[in-house]
């Protein structure tokens, strides 16, 4: 083998969010409108980063690609990213745009509010795809051949070109929405009937147009809409992976949650991370399950 299509074994493409999480915590339970006393945090974030750094903690090789401001918040989140075992050499850099950044408030009870502020990501669009297109990491005469973790931070027009781009017909694409608000950008990936797309219960149902009480009606569903395979997650009740050889099942350990932002993603990249060592789909269940736990109950060090 090439020593070019050996690098694209290894490395995991992740494409998306990479920005800063500024995330407050408190200890009690919270409403909307509450003033607690707590920690804030401000840590490298984004779908497409807290992946990256969870599959380099499974001891993998993420590439993000993404956009990042050349300002000093920039500079900084790279520095920070690739003390992490992040490759950021792929990353669109601009003089004209910020790095982008993410609030939210978080307690006991679940996510409080949040706002996402990726317009520098939105602005660059396709842009961030050139290493794909240039040579450096692919083109469309000898796509990228591994696996491609997308989020749905994208624009829809550029999750849609991605859907059906020449540029990822030889990857296995891995899609996560990146939020409820976020989850009907992922459609043309079940026109398409392409990927694997990693959606929580709420998520599942926007998707269908419907509401759903556990995971196996809504792993059923979204392959009757056109998904070539879903894992659809619900807190800490069953988990389901979904393809047309059938339905599996998981129950996710019990735990004292400390924390919410990334577990999803934690998720995604362990159960990719479980695949590529060749375990059983009921095995990458359990293990990216376990992962995850270990993130939400604060085990794992942020």
């Amino acid at each position: 083998m090439h020593k070019f299509e050996m690098e694209q074994k290894k490395a995991i493409l992740c494409i998306g969010s990479v920005l800063w999480d500024i995330i407050g915590r408190a200890d009690v339970s919270m409403v909307a409108g509450n003033d607690m006393p707590g920690r804030i945090t401000r840590i490298p974030g984004g779908v497409a980063m807290n992946i990256a750094i969870a599959l380099s903690r499974l001891g993998l090789s993420p590439i993000v690609i993404s956009s990042v401001g050349k300002d000093s918040e920039g500079e900084e989140l790279i520095t920070q990213a690739r003390a992490l075992g992040v490759n950021c050499e792929y990353l669109y850099r601009s003089n004209e745009l910020a790095t982008d950044r993410y609030m939210a408030v978080e307690a006991p009870n679940g996510l409080i509010a949040a706002i996402a502020d990726a317009h520098s990501l939105e602005a660059v669009g396709s842009r961030i795809l050139t290493p794909l297109q240039d040579g450096r990491l692919g083109s469309a005469d000898a796509p990228y051949q591994g696996v491609v973790a997308l989020d749905g931070n994208l624009t829809v027009k550029l999750l849609d070109e991605i859907s059906t781009s020449d540029l990822f017909t030889q990857s296995d694409l891995r899609i996560a929405p990146a939020s409820p608000g976020k989850a009907d950008r992922l459609l043309p990936f079940l026109r398409a009937k392409r990927g694997t797309l990693y959606v929580n219960l709420e998520e599942a149902g926007l998707l269908c147009h419907t509401q759903f009480t556990n995971t196996l009606d809504a792993g059923a569903a979204l392959l009757e809409r056109g998904a070539a395979r879903a894992l659809i997650t619900n807190g800490g009740e069953p988990c389901c992976d979904a393809t047309a050889e059938g339905l599996v099942q998981a129950q996710p350990p019990k735990i004292q949650v400390a924390r919410v932002t990334g577990a999803g993603d934690t998720f995604m990249a362990a159960h990719i991370a479980a695949e590529l060592r060749g375990s059983s789909r009921t095995d990458a269940l359990d293990s990216a399950l376990a992962v995850a736990a270990a993130h939400v109950s604060g085990e794992t060090a942020l």
